[in-house]
């Protein structure tokens, strides 16, 4: 399971404006299946927020 603060990456497109392997912070943990993320460009602005299922998200270490 995942946990708010979480810095994440798209394991595919999930909009047109996040694309595979896009940064996303977890910022809120809707249940134990749906987050809601806030996706960021290499610079740190803001592309979407978007609620992704578990399996749309991968952990970045």
């Amino acid at each position: 399971m995942f946990k708010e603060h979480y810095v994440i990456r798209a394991t595919r497109r999930l909009s047109p404006f996040v694309e595979f392997e896009t940064l996303g912070t977890i910022v809120l943990n809707q249940n134990e299946d749906h987050y809601e993320i806030e996706f960021v460009d290499e610079q740190g602005q803001t592309l979407s927020l978007l609620t992704v299922n578990k399996n749309d998200i991968k952990l970045l270490r």
